[in-house]
């Protein structure tokens, strides 16, 4: 899709970023069931009451630049997603618990990178509520990198240690 502007680019985005929200508060609950790892099954859960308000503040910036809480079918989101299926098939406790860390990581990289890009656009164009909004929602993003992170370190040590 051509964009003319970068207010129709930032709105393109915002609606694919939505719907990559949405479909993160789908799985999330099937990732939590799957680990079986406490710290990890509470991280997810976390993450999901995180992300039910990631929703909400698109649907304030949204609304804020008077635009449709339209969703664009976020492709990245959608492949990601699949492959964190992929991952949960076939192995071992803590194995799975690590594969389900890459997958939530994979996602969490790529909201940052979207956040990011988002927050800049929404700076850019003096939408400063939406800017707000959108570092945020990157901060709390980031925040849970950082936690999966932690936890991997030594769920990837008991996955190396499984027979």
């Amino acid at each position: 899709m051509a964009h003319q502007t970068l207010r129709n680019l930032f709105v393109d985005q915002l609606r694919d970023v939505y719907d990559a929200e949405q479909r993160i508060t789908k799985a999330l609950p099937k990732m939590a069931r799957a680990a079986s790892s406490a710290e990890l099954r509470s991280a997810f859960e976390h993450h999901l009451t995180q992300t039910e308000q990631h929703v909400r503040r698109i649907e304030q910036v949204l609304d804020s630049l008077d635009e449709t809480r339209k969703r664009n079918t976020c492709r990245a989101a959608v492949g990601l997603l699949e492959e964190g299926e992929q991952l949960m098939e076939g192995h071992s406790d803590h194995v799975l618990d690590a594969a389900l860390v890459a997958a939530a990581q994979k996602v969490e990289h790529y909201e940052m990178a979207t956040y990011g890009c988002l927050r800049t656009w929404a700076q850019l164009l003096g939408e400063e509520e939406a800017s707000r909004l959108l570092q945020q929602t990157l901060d709390e993003e980031g925040e849970t990198d950082h936690h999966l992170t932690s936890i991997a370190e030594s769920l990837n040590a008991e996955a190396l240690n499984d027979a």
